[in-house]
């Protein structure tokens, strides 16, 4: 298929692969045109490179697989992108032993006052060690440089040299909504926990130095960067506490100014102020106009959070939070002045508890002020009932969910049991009812930024430490979870018809994964990175056989001691055989994990500990139910 006019000869040509194009009229090709960003034929070798001009850039696919490039319908990549070179990424490393080595490696060439980060995107779980580090562990390694660990969004560890920076001691007053865990003495331990707000975690991560501007548009760049890397070329940014607009959009901007964007960014807007954010919705719907900016970098409507009295926080080990009387009202008042002005919302909504509260209120609105046309939706929806889903069909909005299970999967299903993860949320089942629903990570802090975890959970059904939550019936193909990542997203930015498939007109944007998404075996989706990643015709990434393609060369990162330049980003890629050695080769992790000598290993169990302690006492499976009467799992 073509739509090119004689004399408009394509800017590049990609030939030779086995293209997945998603597109249900024309499902695989072998070559695409692009021209001013998009593509403009889709077809055979010889259809495709007899458009070839003088100029024509080839490029030969060596008969890969090609998929379209993945877009991430919620994530933080603003502020992720200011802060990433400063940060210790331990996502996806397997071991404790590993991380804790990188730990100290990074403390070692870190100057004073700076401060190593260890900032979310990991569990416990996926160590084959089944911790954390203890906060003496943390000590005896960097007795005099703040070290900052952040687990999920549940609990934060801190040496003592960090406690010392951030000032915190006897004196200092329990914050609402968390604890400052003390010893006898009353002093601080270093142990910050949300229960279940995390304000504390991190208001106490703001307090720590930050990079000049200069150095946060190098950050940002390498951010991008990592997730070209991983096949990622469009996000949605859900905004985020004490992620300001516009001050903190300005190192987005000049990327954008300079045409340096390699990730396609749409932005919601998310309010700062506890009961001030009417006010808040008020000057922005006034002032920026919606979907201003362009196809790189532009503007996506309100949200994730609209009122701080309807954000029930996700920390499963924490009992489910009650929203106060004032939610409905509240976000009301929201809803209505976003409505008028003709802005889409998103809302960051946990529990069913607070999702069906939350229609009452859309609903109330909708009879007023009808939401049609609006693609508004609920974010997350980890428990979300039947009753709700349908109410959200009925009023045409929609649900996008991430890999948030993939990472608290355990813990959800310690407190809520085996049963009750089994949907949880029910993506399979939003789907059958036809709401708009895709796929994304909440990266950076309670999950990891890259994507093939959240296509694995969702092919899979496990978390990133290898418990088996969903039954077959609630599993996805690999095509529909590609499409929850690529073409379903569509509709969440409004951009329908636009991107997601490698199909004439749409943008062209596509990636070639390291092996093939669709034979590679189960347990190694997760593994898989991009080897060619082009957003726009133009390559922002490239390695291995496609190296010599790569139009985005990045000065190093900076500063000179950014964890960046030694480890890269998820699985310490920059080390492959010194701190990624366990983490980048699947037949490494299983080696790995086979021999693991951790102290809760037990005689019935192993090391399979997490399904033993998801059991609902299964009589019918020995293993689990002797486990659940009393194994030395449950010793731990």
């Amino acid at each position: 298929m073509t739509d090119q006019t004689p004399d408009a000869k394509p800017d590049a040509i990609f030939h030779n692969g086995r293209f997945t194009t998603l597109n249900r009229a024309q499902p695989t090709a072998t070559a695409v045109a692009v021209k001013d960003g998009r593509f403009i034929a889709v077809g055979s070798d010889a259809e495709v490179l007899a458009l070839a001009g003088s100029g024509t850039r080839r490029i030969d696919l060596q008969r890969r697989s090609v998929l379209p490039g993945l877009f991430d319908n919620h994530t933080h990549v603003v502020r992720g992108g200011l802060n990433f070179n400063l940060e210790l990424r331990w996502d996806g490393v397997r071991s404790l032993a590993d991380a804790l080595d990188m730990l100290k490696r990074q403390v070692a060439m870190t100057p004073a006052p700076q401060w190593v980060r260890v900032v979310g995107g990991f569990t416990e779980h996926q160590f084959v060690e089944k911790r954390l580090p203890t906060i003496d562990e943390i000590n005896a390694i960097a007795p005099d440089t703040p070290v900052f660990l952040l687990h999920l969004y549940d609990r934060a560890l801190l040496n003592a040299a960090a406690l010392r920076a951030v000032g915190y001691t006897r004196d200092t007053p329990a914050p609402p909504g968390g604890e400052i865990v003390r010893d006898a003495n009353g002093n601080p331990t270093g142990l910050l926990l949300a229960k279940p707000n995390a304000t504390i975690l991190y208001a106490t991560l703001a307090k720590g130095p930050k990079l000049p501007l200069d150095y946060q548009v190098n950050s940002t760049r390498h951010f991008m960067r990592e997730l070209n890397r991983l096949g990622v070329t469009g996000v949605i940014d859900a905004g985020g506490g004490m992620q300001n607009y516009p001050e903190d959009y300005e190192v987005i901007q000049q990327l954008a100014d300079a045409n340096q964007i390699t990730v396609r960014l749409a932005y919601n807007l998310f309010t700062q102020k506890p009961k001030e954010e009417k006010a808040d919705f008020l000057k922005w719907t006034s002032s920026v106009q919606y979907k201003q900016g362009d196809d790189y970098f532009r503007h996506n409507g309100a949200g994730e959070m609209l009122v701080y009295s309807a954000a029930d926080f996700e920390d499963f080990r924490q009992p489910r939070p009650d929203m106060p009387p004032s939610m409905e009202g509240d976000l009301e008042e929201v809803v209505r002045v976003l409505v008028q002005n003709r802005w889409p919302w998103r809302l960051h909504a946990t529990y069913d508890e607070t999702i069906s509260r939350a229609l009452d209120v859309f609903e109330k609105v909708h009879r007023d002020t009808p939401l049609t046309g609006l693609n508004w939706f609920f974010d997350h929806a980890e428990t979300i009932s039947d009753r709700s889903i349908d109410r959200i069909a009925a009023l045409g909005g929609g649900v996008a969910v991430q890999h948030r299970m993939a990472y608290q999967g355990e813990y959800f299903s310690e407190r809520y049991g085996a049963r009750a993860t089994e949907a949880t949320p029910p993506v399979k089942k939003i789907l059958e009812r036809g709401v708009k629903t895709s796929a994304g990570t909440d990266a950076t802090r309670v999950a990891s930024y890259n994507p093939w975890v959240s296509l694995s959970w969702m092919v899979t059904g496990k978390t990133v430490g290898g418990l088996q939550m969903y039954p077959e019936r609630n599993l996805l193909d690999r095509e529909t979870a590609l499409r929850m990542w690529t073409e379903n997203v569509a509709w969440f930015s409004n951009e329908e018809g636009r991107r997601g498939r490698i199909e004439v007109g749409q943008f062209a944007d596509l990636m070639v994964p390291s092996k093939d998404y669709f034979t590679v075996p189960e347990d190694e989706i997760s593994f898989l990175t991009s080897e060619l990643t082009v957003v726009g015709g133009r390559v922002v990434y490239g390695a291995g056989p496609f190296q010599q393609h790569d139009d985005n060369p990045l000065p190093p990162a900076m500063p000179d001691w950014s964890p960046v330049r030694r480890f890269g980003g998820y699985g310490a890629w920059g080390e492959p055989e010194g701190a990624g050695k366990n983490s980048l080769n699947p037949a490494r992790y299983r080696s790995l994990a086979a021999a693991c000598g951790c102290g809760t290993r037990c005689g019935l169990h192993g090391h399979s500990h997490a399904s033993a302690w998801a059991s609902s006492v299964p009589s019918s499976d020995p293993k689990s139910f002797f486990g659940a009467l009393g194994c030395s799992c449950w010793m731990a």
